[in-house]
């Protein structure tokens, strides 16, 4: 059973992946599976090229986190591997087409951190409303000032909209009923119906849901159809003061959109766990937005808690546990 890239292994005393870690996954797969916790090649995973390749070569069994499925890394796994995971909620780079044109079995976990994530946006949400962080750093700095920050807007008189009403939508909707006069949402797939029974409104289109918003959170799967959902001529549609959080996936937005945006004063703050690509300080244009006061970071952890780690290592195990024994994935099977 090899993992590409398990976050969860790295050892900073180590420098690298701590095979002592897996404790979840041999309690769940016995001692009679190999794991394997990745290539470690100076400070990062290697999850692509003829080295990598090679050394998937014969895996019964693969979970990939960040990296990508492709069709040289099927063809190396081609004749050994019965089941591909995602350890994880999104499935961008799971490539499912390609897996289900080769009839490789895969699955990946929809659920395990539903109450992570929307209370992570919650948060990035707040921070912005109230100016938490840019009072945080005034008075760290050695200043002070109740006024020294914009005036904050009472919440009870706005509307909030959603953009992707899943599982992680829904449950986002319900703890924004307790801030938001009201709350609409964005998502072509979900009936309306589906929504009222939430207290939500539905809307036809996104430039509806900006037009109708005060605040906008996104919660969409990307895709390929969701690719730059965000861009510039959707927020043009936007409220001027519109805030706008970002926990799903970074490629849902334009980063150059957004600065502008901001720099035009059509959004009054923007939130991101996420980012394109995933370390923001490495590209021009994430750079210029982290920097800028009325932005709230953070390292896409939104879905990280004690409890989510564990249930996201040991659903994994099991479910491959299951394929090992000749049955099917249970849960997020995909292909």
């Amino acid at each position: 059973m090899v993992y590409t890239d398990p976050a969860w292994a790295l050892d900073p005393a180590l420098g690298g992946p701590d095979p002592a870690r897996a404790d979840l996954e041999r309690e769940v797969l016995g001692t009679g599976v190999q794991i394997d916790l990745g290539m470690w090649h100076g400070d990062a995973f290697v999850t692509e090229g003829p080295e990598f390749l090679d050394w998937v070569d014969g895996a019964d069994a693969l979970v990939v986190y960040r990296a990508q499925v492709t069709e040289e890394l099927c063809d190396a796994l081609s004749g050994s591997c019965r089941v591909i995971a995602r350890q994880g909620v999104g499935i961008d780079n799971l490539n499912v087409p390609l897996l289900r044109e080769r009839d490789m079995t895969s699955f990946h976990l929809p659920d395990y951190c539903v109450d992570e994530v929307s209370t992570h946006s919650l948060a990035l949400l707040l921070a912005l409303e109230r100016q938490v962080c840019d009072q945080d750093r005034l008075i760290k700095a050695g200043g002070w000032g109740i006024f020294s920050s914009a005036v904050p807007r009472r919440l009870a008189d706005c509307t909030v909209g959603i953009v992707g009403f899943g599982r992680i939508g829904r449950a986002t909707a319900r703890r924004l009923q307790a801030f938001y006069g009201r709350i609409v949402a964005y998502d072509p797939y979900v009936p309306a119906d589906l929504m009222s029974g939430y207290h939500v409104g539905a809307v036809d289109t996104l430039y509806d849901l900006f037009r109708s918003s005060d605040a906008v959170v996104l919660h969409a799967e990307l895709t390929d159809e969701t690719r730059s959902l965000v861009d510039d001529e959707a927020l043009a549609a936007a409220r001027p003061g519109t805030v706008l959080v970002n926990a799903a996936r970074g490629p849902l937005v334009d980063s150059a959109a957004v600065e502008r945006a901001l720099v035009a004063g059509r959004l009054a703050g923007y939130a991101s766990d996420v980012f394109t690509p995933e370390d923001p300080n490495v590209d021009e244009v994430n750079r210029r937005l982290v920097a800028r006061p009325d932005v709230v970071v953070s390292s896409h952890r939104a879905f990280l808690s004690g409890a989510s780690e564990r249930s996201q290592r040991t659903r994994v195990a099991q479910e491959i546990a299951r394929v090992f024994a000749g049955g099917l994935p249970r849960h997020g099977r995909l292909s």
